[in-house]
């Protein structure tokens, strides 16, 4: 099936666009450089680790993406069909499928800078109750009855949705983090779940997914449903503006521990993230939390990234290290986003559920590399 080879060029024209003006309006009268997104196409020998990888680890992500991605373009189409025809790949086969039907392109960061900030997120376990009681006090909500979508153009830069309710005859701003968790409670009655950590819930926000063990027994999963609009910032952040962690001890376990030792202030900090997830009962306990893309994570094998530069669904190579400074390099699918996970070379990567997986995350703030992997012209 023929493609038009200027496909991929329209492609990156688009990325670039996008990651220029994004810059500007961040920067008022400053743009970044013309290279700032997907760039030049360059050879398999540039991936770091490529023949190393055990490429065919990404296959069951792969073919589970190609049930969304053939329907939308013929290049997809193409590379599915064959990949169905494929089967069941060893490492050697999958390196080969790869190096076949795509061409890789850097990813070039802001600034001119080939690198940018790799970090990492897992499915947290909680303990809750589907009942209020004293320990069970800290609510999950489901999505708001009154919460509007509002779609109009001033909305479309923001980095985060838009999204208001009405007083009166007008349509006000959403409630905010420190609304909602405050006296007035104006989402009583439109709790999912109650959990017993307080802080907990705060993270699983930030997660986006996670399992709730009930008070039962049972496990349940859930997921992200919509946020409130207001923009995530992060509150690591604010510890490092305001002394009270140095920058390169920020991670998962020292905020957390910040907050134990404070719990006086504990709201404060978590007020200052004004962004508030809402959340649904899902089926995916067993496989896995469903990304953006809808499709069940890989653990180490998916990523969330800005799909306003990187296309949901594109393989990437990754190439950074671990908070032990040891090689971190291995192919993976953009299948999920993340209202921090904003710019060219910015990726997420999800490292699954369990102890092991909540420590890499938590200790995951690396500079790293970036490729695409764009279908080849045929």
């Amino acid at each position: 099936m023929a493609v038009s080879v200027g496909w991929v060029n329209r492609i990156k024209q688009g990325m670039r666009l996008t990651t220029v003006v994004a810059v500007a309006a961040l920067a008022g009268c400053s743009f970044a450089p013309k290279e700032a997104g997907i760039g030049d196409a360059v050879s398999w020998n540039s991936l770091d680790g490529w023949q190393q990888d055990q490429q065919a680890d990404v296959w069951p992500g792969l073919l589970a993406q190609c049930q969304k991605l053939r329907k939308k373009s013929a290049d997809w189409q193409r590379i599915c069909r064959a990949a169905d025809q494929l089967g069941t790949p060893d490492h050697r086969q999958a390196r080969a499928f790869f190096e076949s039907h795509f061409q890789v392109y850097r990813i070039n960061g802001t600034e001119g800078r080939k690198d940018g900030l790799i970090t990492g997120y897992y499915t947290p376990l909680l303990h809750g109750s589907l009942q209020r009681s004293e320990r069970y006090s800290y609510p999950l909500y489901r999505k708001p009855a009154d919460m509007l979508g509002i779609q109009v153009q001033s909305c479309a830069d923001r980095a985060a949705r838009c999204r208001g309710r009405v007083i009166g005859d007008q349509v006000m701003p959403y409630y905010s983090r420190a609304e909602i968790d405050g006296p007035d409670q104006p989402l009583a009655g439109q709790e999912l779940l109650w959990v017993d950590d307080p802080n907990a819930a705060f993270f699983l926000h930030i997660q986006g997914s996670g399992v709730v063990q009930l008070d039962t027994g049972e496990l349940v999963a859930v997921g992200y449903k919509d946020q409130n609009g207001h923009a995530y910032k992060p509150i690591g952040r604010v510890l490092i503006e305001t002394g009270e962690i140095a920058k390169e001890d920020i991670s998962l376990d020292t905020i957390n521990r910040w907050l134990e030792a404070h719990p006086e202030r504990a709201d404060w900090l978590k007020n200052q993230n004004p962004s508030y997830v809402f959340f649904y009962l899902s089926d995916t306990v067993e496989s896995g939390p469903r990304g953006s893309l809808n499709v069940p994570l890989t653990n180490e094998r998916s990523v969330a990234v800005d799909r306003k530069i990187i296309p949901l669904g594109t393989p990437l190579w990754l190439n950074t290290t671990l908070f032990d400074d040891s090689a971190y390099q291995r192919l993976v699918l953009a299948q999920d986003t993340g209202g921090a996970i904003k710019g060219p070379v910015r990726a997420d990567v999800f490292f699954g559920r369990g102890e092991r997986a909540k420590q890499l995350a938590g200790h995951m703030k690396q500079s790293g590399e970036l490729f695409a992997l764009l279908p080849k012209p045929q």
